[in-house]
């Protein structure tokens, strides 16, 4: 029998985690975290007109003020969680924190545009930290029958940080120069620190395995290669030397962590992992509703600012029923409920399909005005909701405890894989379409600018609008036939796993 836990101390995986009665204000400090770090992922896209004119920043610069930070932190988020497993997930958490806060001061202050992207640099290394360790301490504080609420609310943060970026960062530009998006986070991420230090309990892989120096250089190595291509493409072009070579490199370093993993006793990733039904369903469906999402919600905001002509802020603002529905439906406890009800494939089936459903009406019904998209992005909350949670928790109970580190890791991964595969499939899907029903005069234009600045009058310009709506549309039906077999698929496996399980089960406790 394990000692009881402590403020520094929880029981290990084998005795199942108790009921803290601190863990739901500990889930208040790790959510604090958590949004801390997802505001970044979209508060700065509504300052790059002010970095462009007070910075002279290229668009080359642009670029790589975005991409400095999601490529440091998908590339470590594996990595990361190894780390956090092996040393102490609160150390982690707390370190994350740190870096991040002193990211965004150096961010803040920066007097040029390779200082910031050094900075964005650095707050991503912090952001892969507080991205695997934050979900890991909720998996070892929340027991079975808490944890896919807790998990839902976790996920819950991620709509509200995504539908607050871009409101936040209006209001400070507004009123503020664009160093005050990154200086607000500095004394979030102090509060947390303090908290996380008081409140948090530690907990570690109690095993001690040996550390895999070599796993952890190639994953990053191989995952940043793979997101740096997937980010590339859409600007530079799918055969451009840049996405060729950096593809290649991802995928030949990645296979060769594979081949590592595989031959050493003590890998950062158990590949057996991927004989199980339930992690492979996981893994397929966690891709797929990122894939979705992430392509998605590139397709709305073209949607709505170049088709519907909405200003950024406007933009924000009428995408907020989203992630509106998320957070009401999770800290009301809906998905965790219905889960327990009818079980995670059928949560999973249901979410998706409303996920996809809600991706096809804004698709048949929002393409002239944001009447027929309002309800489409309700149901695609709903879905959301009820899809995402049951895909975490079917990802985190398939990997031992002692692993939870590496589990956020993997859970991260697929979001930001599956992310930026939707954005570059989805994105082709609308350039194949825009570029095919183009009239004559604008033929050849990459973009929709370039298109409408070739124009010579008014029925070729409403040509162009009506061809890049087109495209937008296609995009959006294909996102949701993927969303929608995806869920199909993974519900089958899930199902099929659990009753794998179930009669193993009844066949030990028969002998």
């Amino acid at each position: 029998m394990s000692a009881p836990a402590t403020d520094s101390q929880i029981p290990s995986a084998s005795s199942g985690p108790q009921r803290l009665p601190t863990r739901w204000l500990i889930l208040g400090v790790i959510c604090l975290a958590q949004l801390t770090v997802l505001l970044d992922n979209t508060v700065l896209n509504v300052a790059i007109p002010s970095l462009t004119e007070e910075m002279d920043a290229t668009t080359s610069d642009i670029q790589w003020m975005i991409s400095a930070y999601s490529l440091v932190q998908s590339g470590l988020l594996l990595t990361a969680g190894n780390v956090a497993d092996r040393y102490g997930r609160k150390k982690m958490l707390a370190t994350g924190l740190a870096l991040f806060g002193i990211g965004s001061l150096a961010a803040g202050l920066a007097q040029s545009t390779g200082q910031l992207i050094a900075a964005r640099a650095g707050m991503g290394i912090g952001g892969a930290l507080l991205m695997t360790t934050t979900l890991a301490v909720v998996v070892q504080v929340f027991d079975a029958e808490e944890r896919t609420r807790a998990i839902g609310l976790w996920g819950a943060v991620s709509s509200l940080g995504f539908a607050c970026g871009p409101l936040i960062g209006g209001v400070l530009l507004d009123h503020f120069w664009w160093g005050s998006i990154f200086l607000i986070n500095v004394p979030v991420a102090v509060l947390a620190l303090v908290a996380v230090l008081k409140l948090v309990p530690e907990s570690k892989n109690p095993a001690g395995e040996r550390p895999d120096p070599l796993g952890a250089v190639l994953s990053t190595i191989g995952m940043t290669g793979a997101v740096f291509a997937i980010i590339s493409g859409p600007d530079h072009g799918w055969t451009s030397a840049r996405v060729l070579v950096s593809g290649a490199v991802g995928i030949v370093v990645l296979a060769l962590f594979v081949l590592w993993e595989l031959r050493i006793p003590y890998p950062m990733l158990d590949m057996h992992f991927f004989r199980q039904e339930r992690f492979v369903a996981a893994v397929m469906g966690g891709i797929l509703v990122a894939f979705g999402m992430g392509g998605s919600l590139f397709l709305l905001t073209q949607h709505l600012q170049l088709v519907l002509h909405y200003g950024p802020l406007e933009t924000g603002l009428r995408m907020t029923p989203l992630a509106l529905m998320i957070v009401v439906l999770n800290l009301a406890g809906v998905g965790a409920r219905l889960m327990t009800k009818i079980g995670g494939p059928l949560s999973i089936a249901g979410g998706m399909a409303l996920l996809a459903v809600g991706l096809a009406s804004i698709a048949v019904f929002g393409s002239h005005g944001y009447g027929g998209m309002f309800a489409g992005l309700v149901l695609m909350g709903t879905g959301l909701a009820l899809a995402a949670p049951a895909m975490a928790n079917a990802i985190m109970s398939a990997i031992p405890q002692e692993k939870a580190g590496v589990g956020a890791g993997v859970n991260g991964t697929l979001n930001e894989f599956g992310s930026g595969l939707g954005v570059a499939v989805l994105g082709a899907v609308l350039n194949s379409r825009f570029a095919a029903l183009l009239p004559a005069v604008a033929a050849g234009a990459g973009s929709l600018p370039a298109a409408l600045a070739k124009s010579r009058t008014e029925a070729d310009r409403s040509a162009v609008q009506d061809a890049f709506a087109s495209g937008v549309q296609a995009g959006q039906l294909v996102g949701a036939a993927a969303v929608l077999a995806g869920g199909l698929v993974s519900a089958v496996l899930l199902r099929r796993a659990e009753r794998t399980a179930g009669a193993e089960e009844s066949a030990q406790a028969r002998a």
